[in-house]
């Protein structure tokens, strides 16, 4: 595991990565801790900060390939995620507990388990952190 691929990279990606990472301690946190509680409301609200920085950083990170275009298909999961955000505290606030929790158990396991096995694919950044230089795609 290396972090120099991390602190080359362009700040915004810097920043993406540790609101992604706090997001996921954070989130995995929330679900294993007792609910309704004023630590799980605070701790909520630092998630969807932190969620929020998550989605809408995500949308400075741009592909150069042409024939993809400089928005690729995650970047659909960044505007779920600031639509379904603002949802899921709307039911938290209005009593909606079911709803509530399928909203936030959306946005943890595909905005930031499924996006961030994306990540590990050979020829990315975080594999590059992870597991070491892309071998056999030269870079």
């Amino acid at each position: 595991m290396s972090f120099a691929p991390l602190l080359s990279a362009s700040p915004v990606v810097q920043l993406h990565a540790a609101a992604a990472l706090g997001a996921f301690g954070l989130g995995a946190y929330q679900m294993a801790s007792r609910k309704g509680m004023r630590g799980h409301r605070r701790a909520g609200w630092v998630w969807v900060v932190l969620m929020g920085v998550v989605a809408l950083s995500s949308l400075g990170i741009v592909s150069s390939r042409p024939w993809i275009g400089p928005l690729g298909p995650i970047h659909a999961l960044s505007a779920l995620t600031l639509m379904t955000l603002p949802l899921a505290v709307i039911h938290a606030r209005r009593g909606r507990i079911a709803g509530h929790r399928r909203a936030m158990m959306l946005l943890f396991f595909i905005g930031l388990v499924l996006t961030g096995a994306f990540t590990l694919i050979p020829g990315r950044l975080m594999h590059q952190v992870v597991f070491g230089s892309s071998i056999g795609l030269g870079t």
